[in-house]
């Protein structure tokens, strides 16, 4: 799941599906001279400058992206390629997501058939294993990695008598079970109006991003019900919820954006795409919040890939321009500029990428923290409908949230629903 920004030039008004239709209807630009390429996204890439050096450097491109919603864009992305219109030139993919696309390959372009092939070493092995086809068709060049650590707000902490240096406050959490028990520590005498995590979704994914199997084994066999793992996840994040450590708040809503400016939630599960998340929607909290080791070790939530739909009218410019944006030197700049993590392993040893230090979060040395989390990423299994599995459990477990329904009695439904959804 990757929650992210606005549009950099559309109005998010207009719903993806009407939008995409009218950018395709506009490719070409009549007497323009110029050839327009659509990028569907789901949120900030970090692409607004890049996309302005490319147009620079090709003079006969024009690039226009749109932005939707999470589940809107993957949504519109089925419904596009299923009736094999509508698709933008370029669309992004979620790791979530991108083992359901990949089923239908033909649906895309074979990068390998464009060079791909000789690129592969750029990413890490099992970035680029994700998203093949069956038959080895590649089907969209990673992005970045999502990594994981914790974001803190330092200031909250220590009104409530908490330690605020990321060394010791990692310390105080080697586990996920001290993490709650730290944060009853701040409940008893938190800020009003202030919970120790902004929701029980964010918290339960983070945790299931470290389990060894998560929702499906490697036959593509859903295994929620029996997943030891998971049970234990949904166990202690409903825990946190009922002792009332939870701001309730579902992570890419209008909500939980304001649960950032209103100082709602004292900790979120940060993956490197969700310092970008913060900074835009909290920019008052500059110096406020701090970056800390993430509880259980090493972890992942999140990543993207862009793809070229077959279907497209400017598949080469296309293929050029993905090239281009997930070369190591543009996933360089988007880390330094957004704190995206890059999944080309060889900018990891760069000076300009281990010694970056972020400002916003009291020069927190996230180069080095998210690099390191990155080398200890032990990728989990995604199977077809992963991205739908984890909206099924967000909601689930916002029906605890909510007190519509006891823990025992949400992941009851929760496995029945994940069984309706996979038949």
């Amino acid at each position: 799941m990757r929650p992210r920004g606005s549009a950099r030039r559309v109005a998010g008004a207009l719903s993806a599906g009407l939008l995409a239709t009218a950018l395709l209807a506009g490719c070409g630009g009549a007497g323009s001279g110029k050839t327009k390429l659509t990028i569907g996204l789901f949120g900030d890439f970090g692409y607004a400058d890049l996309f302005t050096e490319y147009e620079q450097s090709h003079p006969d491109i024009d690039i226009v992206d749109s932005v939707a919603k999470y589940d809107d864009h993957h949504t519109s992305l089925a419904t596009h390629l299923a009736t094999n219109s509508g698709a933008a030139d370029i669309e992004a993919v979620d790791t979530g997501y991108i083992a359901q696309f990949k089923q239908n390959p033909k649906a895309f372009v074979d990068l390998n058939t464009k060079g791909g092939a000789d690129l592969k070493n750029r990413w890490l092995s099992w970035k680029w294993e994700s998203s093949l086809g069956k038959g080895g068709e590649q089907i969209g060049y990673g992005t970045d990695v999502g990594g994981l650590a914790i974001c803190y707000r330092k200031d909250l902490f220590a009104e409530a008598g908490l330690p605020t240096e990321r060394d010791q406050v990692g310390a105080a959490w080697p586990t996920w079970q001290a993490f709650l028990d730290l944060g009853r520590q701040f409940q008893a005498r938190a800020p009003q109006g202030t919970k120790w995590f902004d929701g029980g979704p964010t918290l339960f994914n983070s945790i299931v991003g470290q389990a060894g199997v998560g929702y499906y084994d490697k036959s593509d066999q859903v295994v929620l019900k029996d997943n030891a793992e998971i049970k234990q996840a949904w166990d202690l994040v409903t825990g946190g919820v009922t002792a009332g450590l939870s701001a309730g708040l579902k992570y890419s809503t209008p909500e939980w954006n304001t649960g950032f400016k209103q100082n709602q939630f004292a900790t979120v599960a940060c993956p490197a795409w969700q310092m970008a998340k913060i900074q835009q929607q909290a920019p008052d909290t500059a110096g406020k919040w701090d970056v800390a080791p993430v509880p259980g070790g090493g972890g992942n939530w999140g990543g993207s890939y862009l793809t070229v739909p077959s279907q497209g009218d400017h598949i080469d410019q296309a293929v050029e321009l993905v090239t281009w944006l997930t070369a190591p030197e543009q996933q360089a700049k988007v880390f330094t500029k957004k704190g995206l993590l890059p999944s080309t392993p060889e900018l990891y040893d760069r000076p300009e990428i281990t010694s970056y230090t972020n400002p916003f979060f009291s020069d927190a040395p996230v180069g080095k923290l998210f690099t390191d989390a990155a080398r200890k990423l032990e990728p989990q299994y995604q199977g077809p409908q992963a991205g739908a599995i984890q909206e099924e459990m967000a909601n689930a477990m916002l029906r605890v949230e909510q007190g519509k329904q006891s823990p025992d009695e949400s992941w009851n439904q929760a496995v029945g629903d994940v069984q309706r959804l996979i038949k």
